[in-house]
């Protein structure tokens, strides 16, 4: 009898993996039918990870999106699964156990049948909550293996990892090759030593094509007894994606594995409306590079899942910086040239960083990191010598138990910046804190929502939830989606004039809303000179401090300015006095928080810019008088 492989769609990573946004729900529910016809899916992925966030950011609902999302499925009789972040739950950074065992709750009354979760670390401390929780929350509890390739990361260091989720009480585990870069017969051998010690508990595995390793470890995972195998579609499989569901059921179908045929009528409807979206608002945001395989993230080990967002972060990062060489004339970088740089120094550091598996957040902040290290070298200064909160909580063991072993500069420069080792764990930091999210809930009159998902939510994304209620969430983003239209609208054609045709004598100009007329001039000879009592244009007017202004909290990046990461924190304010050293704000950047700090004594005269607001490298915060 032949062996049967399973196909899961994964519907919300295809999107995540190419680009910033996912579609909206109206577009989710009109192309869930056409999924379902297709056939051949015995599961989806429907949400979690950066999905629900990202519903936030342009102004939409994440739980009427999973219910409206799920339901079909649901009713089809297709399993849906999430993507969880263990002590993370399903942000960038801890989560009380509190709000991490309502979610699971939540996300099953949702829909949601499977919470797949992963720790970064492949700390089994964190991973115990989620598959308690799960279970506890009806959900099944599919525990996954960030893989990755490293001196430490073995056959036997899987294997072992894989037996001690199992007896945890995982049902499930997923074998997540989140980069890509795991070879072919490396993941045979470790899927073979799961099923062979425990031949009922399911394996499903999930792996991305950008290095050009996918289809011969699908593959060999086949080989080796694998039940499910995550897969994506065009317009979006393949380059930094996921491989094609037709190329795999051809290529297992041939290999004599049972697998269901696909419906090419239907195939064709997910595909045509998938381009669709892209058309509609997506595109703008896919960059045309993660459409493309790349065999340099063997070296680098960046996930494909990051890659949407870190085209995007590239971008930003080399305009700011190509202004600051230009103020100092000197030669500017391409994007290509900045992503190599960040490449090589991505395998520098990662080695001396005891080897986070590359995965969400230690991809990112591993990328940002190094992305920092090259930007501070370029500019003359020293290595390390921006290192954002969430990174040093990740080098000093809050977030769990790294790998491998700190390299001795790494350990001696937390010494020089005060930080304390932890050993304990990692969820004893971050108490229970549903109560302080009830309050806020209460005091602003808002619902709970069905089944509490609502007080989820904000406890879960506390800034983007608030910035969602307020409206501040979509206007940002159709302002943000108008910009970029506009900058891919073609260029007028410039017409030339014929020398003498017109030539005005003078012109009206408008300075921030004052009029001047001023003369024109051609080939040096005056055709109307300006009036000698032409007022000067006006300079924005700095802001009113009391007192002289002593000293400047400056910018040192571009992102977005914060006054506070976390409710435990007491915002600044104007009036407060702070010593040199003192934490005055952070910028959030590339997903992190930078924190910022006072270089001098003295009294908060004013604070420049409003929370969320975006700022540039040497931009003013804050004035101290």
């Amino acid at each position: 009898m032949k062996k049967e492989i399973k196909f899961s769609l994964l519907y919300r990573d295809m999107w995540q993996s190419s680009g910033k946004y996912v579609p909206k729900v109206e577009q989710l529910e009109k192309v869930a039918p056409a999924i379902i016809d297709m056939g051949c899916f015995d599961r989806v992925e429907t949400n979690g990870g950066g999905f629900e966030q990202i519903n936030l950011l342009f102004g939409e609902n994440p739980n009427i999106a999973n219910r409206r999302w799920t339901q079909p499925f649901n009713d089809a009789g297709i399993q849906t699964h999430m993507l969880e972040r263990a002590l993370n739950g399903i942000r960038m950074s801890p989560v009380p156990a509190d709000v991490r065992k309502l979610m699971f709750k939540v996300k099953k009354l949702q829909g949601t049948d499977i919470a797949r979760s992963f720790c970064g670390l492949n700390d089994p401390r964190n991973l115990e909550n989620s598959i308690k929780f799960a279970k506890e929350g009806g959900m099944i509890s599919q525990a996954a293996l960030s893989l990755t390739i490293s001196e430490v990361h073995t056959v036997e260091y899987y294997t072992e990892l894989a037996n001690t989720l199992i007896e945890m009480g995982a049902d499930e585990i997923c074998v997540k090759d989140m980069a890509g870069i795991g070879r072919p017969a490396f993941i045979g051998k470790i899927i073979k030593n799961i099923k062979t010690a425990h031949p009922k508990t399911t394996v499903q595995y999930h792996g991305h094509s950008g290095p050009g390793f996918s289809m011969a470890s699908i593959l060999e995972a086949a080989r080796a007894g694998v039940d499910y195998v995550d897969v994506a579609m065009e317009p979006l499989s393949w380059g930094t994606g996921h491989a094609d569901v037709l190329a795999v059921q051809g290529m297992l179908k041939d290999a004599g594995y049972a697998v269901k045929e696909v419906n090419m009528k239907a195939y064709m409807e997910v595909r045509s409306m998938t381009q669709e979206f892209i058309d509609d608002f997506l595109g703008y945001y896919i960059n045309p590079k993660n459409r493309h395989m790349n065999s340099l993230l063997i070296g680098s080990g960046l996930p494909g899942g990051m890659m949407g967002s870190l085209m995007a972060d590239l971008g930003n990062n080399l305009e700011s910086l190509n202004k600051w060489l230009i103020k100092r004339n000197k030669p500017t970088l391409t994007q290509d040239d900045l992503l190599i740089k960040l490449f090589d120094e991505v395998e520098y550091i990662w080695p001396k960083l005891g080897y986070p598996p590359l995965v969400t957040p230690f991809s990112q902040y591993v990328k940002n990191l190094a992305l920092m290290n090259v930007l501070q070298v370029i500019k003359g200064r020293e290595r390390w010598s921006m290192i954002a909160d969430n990174i040093w909580d990740m080098i000093i063991g809050k977030s769990g138990k790294l790998p491998g072993e700190l390299a001795p500069e790494i350990i001696e420069l937390a010494k020089a910046n005060g930080k304390e080792f932890f050993t304990g764990v990692p969820q004893e930091q971050y108490p229970d804190n549903l109560d302080v999210f009830k309050k806020e809930m209460d005091d602003n009159g808002w619902d709970y929502g069905q089944d509490d998902e609502e007080l989820f939510e904000l406890a879960m994304h506390p800034e983007q939830y608030r910035a969602y209620k307020s409206g501040k969430a979509k206007a940002d983003f159709e302002a943000d989606l108008a910009a970029q239209k506009a900058a891919k609208e073609p260029k007028p054609a410039v017409v030339e004039v014929p020398a003498g045709a017109f030539e005005p004598k003078s012109m009206i100009i408008d300075v921030n809303g004052e009029k001047f007329k001023v003369g024109v001039s051609y080939d040096g000879v005056d055709a109307a000179p300006a009036p000698a009592a032409a007022a000067p244009a006006k300079e924005e007017a700095a802001p009113a401090v009391n007192g002289s202004v002593a000293s400047e909290v400056i910018a040192p990046l571009e992102g977005k300015f914060m006054l506070t990461k976390d409710t435990s924190e007491t915002a600044l304010k104007v009036g407060d006095k702070v010593k040199e050293g003192d934490l005055v704000c952070y910028i959030e950047s590339m997903k992190t928080y930078n924190a910022i700090v006072a270089e001098s004594d003295g009294t908060v005269a004013a604070i420049l810019k409003a929370n969320g607001d975006s700022v540039d490298e040497d931009d003013v915060l804050i004035q101290l008088s």
